[in-house]
């Protein structure tokens, strides 16, 4: 599945655009704030409903206008041109955001995840790795639940339960009481579905993890010698861990005086390691730079193997910090046929250009972004 066409209406910067892509690499070049990044957004809003960037919708719509839409048009295969879908995204001041599928109006978002696989790779990720570990989880979450829709529901109904716990607790809290029976509801429910999502985490980072270290060798192919990169679990259940149900009972008390829930997978987290050494605390810009990288190819990797559809690829702005001999062993890689459809930005286009003459026969299309408009180079 690849984006054959894009239309946007006062979407950010974009006042109109109507553009057809390549069915393999596009590369948008051009100065900082001229709407480059914005484009790749447009491209996530329609496969996630929202924004990469920006949580509140409104603040998407072109200034002096009351709504945006973005329209997008799939092709399934080369070889079945008939065969297309389409996907759009709007939204009114004062309405609530539409998500359309082949004209069919979404009951809810979360049908739509998984329908258009994308993997999106841009500066702010460097809060993957320095960042708290809800970013992390996030990271974890997002990539399962593109895949299997029975997480994403699980999920939800833990994170309700959660919310109906922590209220409950803040009543205890503030009216200087405390019900075990009625804490003990929610507990029950944490469990429920709490117990699954850890179990799918596990299962996801046995396969996740050798991808990731593949990945990250052949970005930097020199590192295989004397640099172990690795993944770990950090989880409060386990075999050397009480269950969750008595995790639950013996923090009520406690988690009654903190106003929230201590303890549950929404404490995990994922600890990044090169060798024995924090990437967080110890790794240069480069190292981290190839980390995440490396993490996000193998988010493609694993979803495509899931759903049997390669994802599209965004890289926003990813050549910072990288070596030229990284940068060209990155393009050529996610431009092989391993790859999809990919997307890259980058402000000096004759680098994009000298790396396509290292490979001439790779399909691609350059577009200079100047102020909201594209003009194929």
């Amino acid at each position: 599945m690849y984006l054959d066409r894009l239309q946007l209406a006062n979407f950010k910067n974009y006042d109109t655009l109507d553009v057809t892509f390549s069915n393999n690499v596009n590369c948008l070049v051009g100065n900082n704030g001229v709407g480059k990044t914005n484009l790749l957004d447009a491209l996530y809003y329609l496969s996630f409903c929202k924004s990469y960037f920006n949580s509140v919708d409104s603040q998407n719509i072109r200034s002096g206008n009351d709504f945006f839409a973005i329209h997008g048009h799939y092709m399934l295969s080369d070889d079945k041109p008939d065969e297309t879908v389409a996907v759009s995204c709007t939204l009114q001041k004062g309405q609530s955001k539409k998500m359309k599928y082949n004209k069919k109006s979404c009951t809810t978002f979360a049908e739509h995840i998984g329908r258009i696989p994308l993997v999106i790779v841009t500066p702010s990720d460097q809060n993957l790795i320095l960042g708290g570990s809800e970013v992390r989880r996030k990271f974890m979450d997002g990539i399962i639940s593109q895949v299997d829709r029975n997480y994403l529901q699980q999920l939800l109904s833990y994170q309700k339960a959660l919310e109906q716990r922590n209220r409950l607790l803040k009543q205890f809290y503030e009216n200087r009481y405390f019900e075990e029976d009625s804490i003990a509801l929610w507990d029950e429910q944490l469990v429920r579905f709490g117990e699954p999502v850890v179990a799918a985490r596990r299962a996801f980072l046995l396969d996740f993890a050798p991808r990731f270290e593949h990945y990250y060798r052949l970005i930097h192919p020199d590192a295989a010698a004397n640099e172990s990169p690795h993944i770990v679990y950090d989880c409060q259940l386990g075999d050397d861990h009480p269950s969750l149900a008595d995790q639950l009972k013996e923090s009520q008390r406690r988690d009654a005086q903190l106003q929230y829930t201590t303890v549950g997978p929404h404490k995990d987290d994922l600890d990044f390691y090169v060798s024995d050494f924090a990437v967080k605390r110890f790794a240069s810009q480069g190292q981290q730079k190839t980390f995440l990288l490396a993490l996000k190819l193998a988010q493609f990797d694993y979803t495509n193997e899931r759903l049997s559809v390669k994802p599209i690829l965004l890289l926003d702005d990813v050549f910072d910090k990288l070596d030229m001999l990284r940068v060209s062993q990155l393009v050529l890689l996610v431009g092989s046929d391993r790859f999809g459809q990919v997307f890259i930005t980058d402000t000096q286009q004759g680098r994009v250009e000298s790396i396509f003459r290292q490979a001439p026969n790779m399909p691609h299309k350059i577009f200079q972004v100047s102020n909201g408009a594209l003009e194929e180079v």
